[in-house]
């Protein structure tokens, strides 16, 4: 594996920070890989476009900041059309498929979709929907060990929530193991 660029964008409030936060927990702590994170938010903190970078690579980072993610994460109608014309030629992008309704959608772009908040409601807290998508994200892309992502999810979400984020993460991952059963 090379170095490789994540962007995750959705609005204040989706945990879109906390998410880039997990992954590169995972990557640098519990995947003996190396990781940086860069974030940025909109004037208003909460409800407005937010995005987090995470670089993931298996020898250190020179550079810390992103020029063609090859995976993207995305879960609003305004994290889409502002950052998917930056991904990558060859990219992977995965949606939140009820917030997110691709159009224009590059053909060289592998795009996965989860219904992610159907998902968290399901469990009984909408918020775990970042969660879930960071099961899928791991089923889909393998960036980062399971087990890693697993370890950075429980030590990062605030204290009696664990298994209520680790249940939300299995979802998600198991979901991503079905939809790319699908593909092969």
């Amino acid at each position: 594996m090379s170095r490789t660029e994540i962007k995750i964008g959705g609005f204040g409030g989706q945990g879109v920070i906390l998410s880039g936060y997990i992954i590169g927990r995972a990557a640098s702590i519990y995947d003996d890989k190396h990781s940086t994170m860069i974030q940025a938010f909109g004037p208003e903190a909460r409800g407005s476009a937010c995005s987090s970078q995470v670089i993931v690579s298996p020898t250190e980072i020179a550079y810390p900041y992103i020029t063609a993610p090859e995976i993207m994460i995305v879960m609003s109608q305004e994290a889409y059309t502002k950052f998917t014309p930056e991904l990558a030629n060859g990219g992977i992008l995965i949606t939140e498929e009820e917030l997110v309704q691709p159009h224009n959608l590059r053909k060289d772009i592998k795009h996965f979709s989860i219904p992610a908040t159907r998902f968290a409601e399901e469990l009984g807290k909408k918020m775990v929907l970042n969660i879930v998508m960071m099961g899928f994200m791991t089923a889909v892309t393998n960036i980062v060990d399971v087990e890693a992502m697993r370890k950075a999810v429980k030590v990062s979400v605030p204290k009696g929530t664990e298994e209520l984020n680790l249940n939300a993460f299995n979802k998600g991952f198991e979901y991503g193991i079905s939809q790319k059963a699908k593909l092969n």
